[in-house]
């Protein structure tokens, strides 16, 4: 299929998603662009949380980790689904009864306003690098199989795509997110079974065959049991489940989310629903991968990692099946690229800005400072795009998983030691101080590990270890309270 034709069907998608944005943020106001007025449909995000956890990465990238790490993702994705738990029944209960709009508030009550201000500075850096490191992933795709042809440059690729989002964020924010996550979502997941079920097909499988062809190569492999391996089984699950904790229960981006539906007990059973979700999704994304290298290996082709997914779909599937997944890889990269958006734009103008400490400040007067955060954001977006264009790793999961360690870890410390303890520190920089030196010291130990612990290797587990060493700062600190 030509890559004009390919392009025609991104621009008539994209229509789809003005549309929907246009009656979704009718009426809006700056409770629709932070929290969804507090009015959304649990269900609705639910489903489109799927695609905002899964986004780009784990469409193009988890596919192409089978051949070098079998179905181990999925010691991870048992860590995800403990993660959700923790999030539905001890955060989000705090959140609501704390009537939050920005989660680090609650820091701010716990601890005091620099306390706050770190944590939410934290999720600003962490939800920048994580969200541009995935929008990479996917306009490099675009551009690698479609607008090179049409001789478009990288750079005026990510600027348009960028574009887009903005036009359609713009106005509603959460509210229009809601519905447009949704649609999204429904697209990629589309894409997905579509690409399974034709290639299982090709090659002749049914479901049966198709684990048994796996399973002779190795593939279908989930646990692993050596100690000092980064990919150890308890290391992995352990290692998914705090990162769940600190990338979906104290990240802005996804909590904003939950926290505009209207009560506690739908917000939890969106958690829970979505959890299980989303397990079998990314079971299907491992069983997507195991077809693709034995398809792949059957037409001669010498391609893997990121690159194995895009190559087959559009250079070895039929043209309707090139449209799906053009359409479903879109579907992926937006909903973890407007959500980011939105939530470093509510955060940085409640919790860094103070908009709703202002009440000099009319409603008028916020709008503007929140479009000018917005558009300063994506300003930031495209440098950060650029910086990851020039870098050009291949395996882009690997990259985002060891940099969640650094940048969220000070988030799991301060908040693990909020809910864990009754102890209090002095409002002063030192506890910045401390976050700040927290990723160093993580870094230094995981570089010197093997030297450290006998040939131990630090792999998912950096979260867990980056939040330890800030808690203990944050205990040295620290006293406890005085009694009444």
């Amino acid at each position: 299929m030509s890559s004009t034709l390919l392009f025609t069907f991104v621009i008539a998608y994209f229509a789809v998603l003005l549309v929907v944005a246009y009656i979704t943020s009718r009426n809006s106001n700056n409770e629709s662009f932070f929290i969804g007025n507090k009015n959304s449909n649990w269900m609705l995000v639910a489903f489109g949380m799927i695609g905002t956890s899964l986004s780009g990465v784990t469409f193009v990238s988890v596919p192409g980790t089978v051949a070098t790490s079998a179905f181990s993702y999925m010691q991870v994705v048992i860590g995800y689904l403990l993660g959700y738990i923790v999030i539905a029944y001890v955060l989000l209960p705090i959140y609501y009864k704390m009537n939050l709009t920005s989660i680090y508030n609650y820091l701010q009550q716990r601890f005091g306003f620099t306390a706050y201000k770190t944590g939410a500075l934290f999720f600003i850096i962490s939800r920048t690098i994580g969200a541009t490191a995935r929008l990479y992933l996917v306009i490099n795709v675009l551009q690698l199989f479609i607008l090179d042809d049409l001789g478009i440059p990288f750079v005026v690729t990510s600027l348009i795509i960028l574009l887009m989002i903005l036009l359609y964020t713009f106005e509603g924010g959460v509210k229009t997110i809601v519905y447009t996550d949704t649609l999204q979502t429904s697209f990629m997941l589309l894409g997905l079974v579509v690409c399974v079920i034709y290639i299982m097909n090709n090659l002749g499988l049914n479901f049966s065959e198709t684990m048994s062809a796996l399973s002779a190569k190795g593939y279908t492999n989930i646990f692993n049991f050596d100690v000092n391996s980064k990919g150890f089984f308890l290391k992995q699950i352990l290692g998914g489940a705090f990162i769940t904790i600190a990338m979906t229960g104290l990240d802005q981006e996804m909590m904003q989310k939950n926290i505009s539906v209207k009560t506690l007990k739908d917000s939890q059973k969106n958690i829970m629903t979505f959890s299980v979700i989303i397990v079998f999704v990314n079971f299907l994304f491992l069983l997507l991968g195991g077809l693709l290298y034995i398809f792949a290996a059957q037409k001669g082709m010498n391609v893997s990692g990121d690159d194995l997914f895009p190559t087959v779909a559009l250079s070895y599937l039929p043209p309707i099946t090139a449209v799906i997944f053009i359409i479903a890889l879109i579907s992926a990269l937006f909903p973890s690229a407007d959500g980011a958006l939105t939530a470093l734009t509510s955060s940085f103008c409640i919790d860094m800005l103070g908009i709703k400490r202002n009440p000099s400040l009319t409603e008028k007067s916020q709008k503007r400072i929140r479009m000018t955060v917005h558009l300063t954001f994506t300003v930031i977006f495209m440098v950060c795009i650029l910086i990851f264009k020039l870098i050009d790793n291949k395996s882009i999961i690997g990259v985002i998983l060891d940099l969640a360690g650094y940048t969220y870890g000070p988030l799991l410390g301060l908040f693990s030691f909020g809910i864990l303890t009754n102890r209090k520190f002095a409002d002063s920089i030192a506890v910045t101080i401390i976050c700040l030196l927290s990723p160093v010291l993580s870094y230094l130990i995981s570089e010197n590990a093997d030297k450290l612990f006998g040939g131990y290797q630090i792999g998912i587990e950096l979260l867990l270890i980056n939040g330890l060493i800030t808690f203990l700062g944050l205990l040295m600190i620290s006293k406890k309270p005085a009694l009444a």
